[in-house]
């Protein structure tokens, strides 16, 4: 967070509002699902932000829907409650939506043949996600180890029987994976190029933030010269499953995210109320810069500002 947050300043620029306990009852008595982002909202590494249990217990309390929304793609939905649990937070896997299983899910929707294999820039997530699925998937972790060969008369070669390439974040990523992905995308007939997110930065250690996937991604549109189908935040390709599986609309969801333009552009675009949280990548300065086009509904420092303003509006 950068500074004190200026209410008069944020909404002369932003027309959002401060949440405050004039105005949380409306929001939450409007919402029958929240969803939340995880880096910067839940967690900042393997660090639960503050108050987080007694926010997710007290709307869970008032019978409202939680889910978790994630661009993060590290890991599949099965890690990640492992990872909650760890923490010490009862979720499902129902309760999950990762960027790695909208990437399978991606696939599976669009028919993706059962005898095409896909090669992924990323990591366990996707290769998880991709065999619960039924898919074949190759690359992952296991390519991180291996060394592209500069020299004469040396050919790659490439699997010709890839018919995606999944692109997500990669802490292993490198010159061979980068060879792989492309040769795949540019040489194989009908060979699909999927990003799990565009995100340029995000909250990997509870102290920094870090390349996001958005660097892999920009990586490979540099070397093939395509765009990518982007699966994740701030696509609605998500939305779908979850209109499908809570049947609410939109319009009585909320998302709660510490990104403009993937988890907030997110919400506007599915039709959703929206809150931004300054716990994460996204500061007051960048919020009520005269160039930032992405208005959140409102605004606040931390989730657990919810349940505390809940609080003060009962008195």
């Amino acid at each position: 967070m950068d500074g004190q947050i200026s209410e008069s300043t944020v909404k002369e620029k932003t027309k959002c509002q401060s949440l405050s306990h004039n105005n949380v009852r409306d929001l939450v008595d409007s919402v029958d699902a929240f969803l939340f982002d995880c880096d910067g909202v839940i967690w900042k590494g393997d660090s639960l932000i503050d108050g987080v249990p007694e926010t997710l217990e007290t709307l869970r309390s008032m019978g409202k829907k939680l889910v978790f929304v994630t661009n993060n793609s590290r890991k599949s939905r099965s890690q990640y409650a492992k990872k909650f649990r760890s923490l010490g937070i009862s979720v499902t896997v129902d309760e999950i939506f990762s960027s790695s299983f909208a990437a399978a899910m991606y696939l599976k929707v669009n028919d993706f043949p059962k005898d095409k294999k896909v090669y992924v820039i990323g990591e366990e997530g996707i290769l998880e996600e991709l065999e619960l699925a039924g898919f074949t998937g190759l690359g992952g972790p296991e390519d991180g180890k291996k060394t592209a060969l500069l020299r004469p008369n040396s050919f790659f070669q490439h699997d010709k029987s890839v018919g995606a390439v999944v692109v997500g974040l990669d802490q292993y990523i490198n010159f061979y994976k980068l060879q792989y992905g492309t040769l795949c995308i540019r040489e194989n007939p009908g060979c699909l190029f999927i990003a799990t997110n565009q995100d340029s930065v995000g909250h990997l250690t509870d102290l920094q933030e870090w390349p996001g996937a958005g660097c892999m991604v920009a990586a490979m549109c540099g070397s093939t010269q395509k765009e990518p189908i982007v699966v994740g935040k701030p696509s609605t390709f998500m939305m779908d499953f979850l209109l499908k599986r809570f049947n609410i609309p939109t319009s009585r969801m909320c998302m709660v995210g510490d990104r403009l333009d993937t988890d907030i552009l997110f919400g506007l675009n599915a039709g959703c109320r929206t809150l931004l949280v300054l716990s994460g990548v996204t500061s007051i300065s960048t919020l009520e810069d005269l160039s930032n086009h992405i208005q959140p509904e409102y605004y606040s420092s931390q989730v657990s500002d919810i349940p505390q303003l809940l609080s003060a509006a009962t008195l």
